[in-house]
């Protein structure tokens, strides 16, 4: 579930709390160029106000003028399907002959949409499970792993924050990292057993975790939702988060470091830890993509762009001309 989603979650709740008639509509499926994913939310209040999006603006329009001419109505879910031949797709602007299913709930519960927010905001991940048959609405725990389910009946979607990130290291670029992370509906956790660091840390939502590193990312039980960033510079104790997190199914493992250091950080790896060739080239060394970064922030902008690049499948060409050797920490 994405910032975005929160926020269709939070105007929902506060419309329908001045008595104002919502409705709130789900990307169930989508074929060909879908401007936004399957499980995108977008609320609809009855004047056409909206919050949040379902497609970028190709079929909202439509949906306002339902909800204003009163064709959203009544409490059962229905679907709504766009861009079913290549002229409709047209009319809408959905690119490249795209089409979406839509479901759209005229009446969600406000005491659903209650509980659901209370076990966001308590950081549970959840599946939200619509039937269309009778318009029943359950929110049970879900799994990490789990996907959204669409049959043509029965919705399920996934809220909460189903992507972690474990920072190890609580200094400057920590600071700007975690919030940027956040922003991107990652949750975040920070290690760092140094009581000069530790102390000082007080980023909302990102609570600092006792330990060291690779007891902390142990306890963790990284997943392939998981990413793992070493940030101390310093090799007694990123080696430690790295020797376990390079054996996990953790999508992203990267570490702060020059050309040089990293070169011998791998070599180290492979001579003192119980870790093959394959696994110590999961590491993402120098750490970012390459952008010339230099403060912090941009720093971690280099860090996260990285690691969306990784999440997304996409694979970046590392220009070596531009980075060379020893130069700062070799990062983007």
């Amino acid at each position: 579930m994405d910032s975005q989603d929160l926020q269709v979650l939070a105007a929902l709740r506060r419309w329908m709390g001045e008595g104002r008639r919502a409705a709130l509509v789900t990307v169930a499926r989508t074929w060909g160029s879908a401007p936004r994913p399957a499980g995108a939310w977008m609320a609809l209040r009855d004047d056409g106000r909206v919050q949040g999006s379902v497609s970028g603006g190709c079929v909202e329009d439509d949906l306002i003028a339902r909800m204003r001419g009163g064709h959203i109505g009544g409490s059962q879910p229905f679907v709504l399907r766009y861009g079913v031949t290549r002229d409709e797709a047209a009319r809408f602007g959905l690119p490249c002959g795209g089409t979406l299913e839509l479901v759209v709930e005229p009446a969600p519960e406000a005491a659903r949409l209650a509980d659901l927010a209370a076990r966001i905001e308590a950081g549970q991940l959840v599946r939200r499970e619509v039937d269309l048959a009778g318009g029943a609405v359950r929110i049970v725990d879900a799994c990490r792993g789990e996907t959204l389910q669409w049959d043509g009946q029965r919705l399920a979607t996934l809220h909460g924050p189903h992507w972690r990130l474990l920072i190890i290291g609580a200094g400057q670029i920590a600071r700007y990292l975690a919030p940027m992370a956040q922003a991107l509906d990652y949750a975040v956790s920070v290690c760092d057993p140094r009581e000069e660091y530790s102390t000082e840390w007080d980023v909302p939502g990102a609570p600092l975790l006792a330990g060291m590193p690779d007891d902390v990312v142990l306890d963790m039980l990284p997943d392939p939702h998981t990413a793992i960033v070493a940030l101390t510079h310093d090799p007694k104790l990123d080696d430690m988060a790295l020797l376990e997190a390079l054996k996990s199914p953790a999508f992203y493992v990267g570490a702060l470091g020059s050309r040089v250091n990293n070169a011998a950080r791998k070599e180290r790896l492979l001579k003192y830890f119980d870790l093959s060739s394959a696994e110590v080239e999961r590491l993402h060394g120098p750490i970012g993509v390459y952008i010339g970064s230099r403060t912090p922030p941009e720093i971690a902008v280099s860090i996260l762009a990285e690691m969306t690049a990784v999440k997304n499948g996409v694979t970046l060409a590392r220009p070596e001309s531009a980075m060379p050797a020893g130069s700062g920490c070799g990062i983007g």
